[in-house]
């Protein structure tokens, strides 16, 4: 059990923060201290945390402490950081500028490189229907919109039946005044987050959790208490000794990522008595419950276990169809629907209509997309699981329930890791970035979905590279 500090900056964040600082025609030192820099007015390095030591960054980064030294002394010099004597860097006030902390998981987005193998991301390409379900978008699907403005903050009429109908026919009666429409499930994970948490909120995690979900709820401020998981749920028993100063309980009961594991019936059910019993707020986070490996439904979630006053639900398009599209959605009462438009409205006027009306049809064949992607998923896990036997026999994992990605113990330092593979031209996701506290070093989450000679070439790489 552990809550985020933000005084000082994790060696592990930070490294995954820097990405692939070291692909440029500089030195080293140099491209570092242009790294670090950028981070900084990116707001990503706030003003007076301290930096890691100069040995550990180094050991971390896997280059000369030397390197470190002097990217550490460009930095002082340019008025970037401060050195207090015997307790290291620390990152002045006038270099950050004030400016709004963008989460390191967005920020690591928008500097990949195309040529690069990414094994970072558990993000699925579009499933078959997509490609046709554009193609038949027409002008009956248009003409009722384009006389409007075209915003609908709540999300197209049509696709939140079409929503509400596809949770019924799972047995989660639903009507279409319960569903909000997001440009994405991750908009919905910071709007909950934003609505329901901040300073004085503690907010209840899973360990290991979805790491866009850890970002967006400790940016708000709030007092964020990681809870482990065990057999493939959050352990209850914690939940229970925590439950009377808890607010919030952000969760995946459903397919979690990233273990790819599934809360056991029994279990979810104590959950659900838990949470009635504290009046916890519960945002659940059930974006992988199509992606189950061997069952024939999607994996069960807390609705109508939960008092609906206490709970919010995330669903998406994403994982079943295609993430290009970014639609996701949020299922709960007016009132929690309510308090997420008012943080919505000022960012964001309404989803894409076009969007929406391609997912509205999609919603149709979701049963047919799930089995495309059942036999695709399980097809992958089988040679993900022979590759990484080969390439790394001593790495171990318990096999997914579902999900698109494998959670292995590498038994070594899976940061180090990340940052030897970085200078092979590839990516990976290591344990801290999935942690509250940055722990879980030596973890690593693998995508499952990859081809089998990019995969091989990604993690054999990594072997020739990696000194174990």
């Amino acid at each position: 059990m552990a809550h985020l500090q933000v005084s000082s900056i994790d060696v592990a964040e930070l490294t995954r923060q820097l990405g692939q600082w070291t692909r440029t025609h500089d030195t080293l030192a140099r491209s570092l201290s242009d790294a670090l820099v950028q981070l900084m007015d990116a707001g990503l390095l706030p003003a007076g945390s301290r930096l890691p030591s100069q040995r550990e960054l180094a050991a971390t980064l896997g280059t000369a402490r030397g390197t470190v030294v002097s990217a550490y002394d460009f930095l002082q010099r340019e008025g970037y950081v401060t050195a207090r004597q015997g307790s290291g860097f620390w990152v002045r006030s006038d270099s950050a500028r004030g400016r709004s902390r963008m989460g390191a998981r967005m920020f690591a987005f928008t500097s990949n490189s195309a040529d690069w193998i990414d094994l970072s991301s558990g993000a699925l390409p579009a499933s078959s229907g997509v490609a046709a379900a554009i193609a038949a978008l027409g002008r009956n699907d248009l003409d009722p919109y384009l006389p409007t403005d075209g915003y609908f903050p709540m999300g197209l009429p049509g696709l939140r039946r079409q929503i509400a109908a596809h949770y019924t026919r799972d047995g989660l009666p639903t009507q279409p005044n319960e569903i909000l429409v997001t440009s994405g499930a991750q908009q919905a994970v910071w709007l909950a987050a934003a609505a329901f948490a901040g300073v004085g909120v503690t907010v209840l995690v899973e360990e290991p959790g979805y790491r866009g979900g850890l970002e967006a709820f400790a940016a708000t401020g709030a007092t964020v208490e990681g809870i482990r998981v065990v057999n493939g749920g959050i352990d209850v028993d914690l939940v229970r000794q925590l439950g009377p100063k808890a607010q919030v309980l952000y969760c995946q009961t459903s397919i979690h990522n990233p273990t790819g594991a599934t809360m056991a019936s029994n279990a979810r059910r104590e959950l659900a008595e838990v949470i009635n019993h504290y009046g916890i707020l519960t945002v659940e986070d059930t974006v992988a419950r199509d992606l189950v490996l061997a069952a024939t439904a999607p994996a069960p979630v807390l609705a109508g276990l939960v008092d609906p006053e206490l709970l919010v639900t995330i669903g998406t398009a994403s994982k079943l169809f295609w993430g290009g599209l970014r639609i996701g959605w949020v299922v709960g009462t007016e009132k929690h629907l309510r308090a997420i438009l008012q943080c919505k409205r000022p960012i964001d006027l309404a989803a894409s209509p076009l969007n929406q009306l391609i997912t509205a049809h999609l919603l149709d064949s979701a049963a047919q997309a799930r089995r495309e992607r059942q036999l695709s998923l399980a097809k992958s896990l089988e040679a993900t699981e022979a590759i990484v036997h080969e390439i790394f026999p001593d790495w171990t994992w318990e096999r997914p329930h579902g999900g698109s990605g494998l959670w292995v113990d590498t038994k070594l330092d899976a940061v180090a890791l990340t940052e030897t593979a970085k200078r092979v031209g590839v990516l990976l996701a290591p344990g801290p970035s999935f942690s509250s506290y940055r722990g879980l070093r030596s973890k690593l989450r693998l995508p499952i979905w990859h081809e089998a000679d990019v995969l091989s070439e990604g993690l054999g790489a990594i072997a020739g590279a990696f000194p174990h």
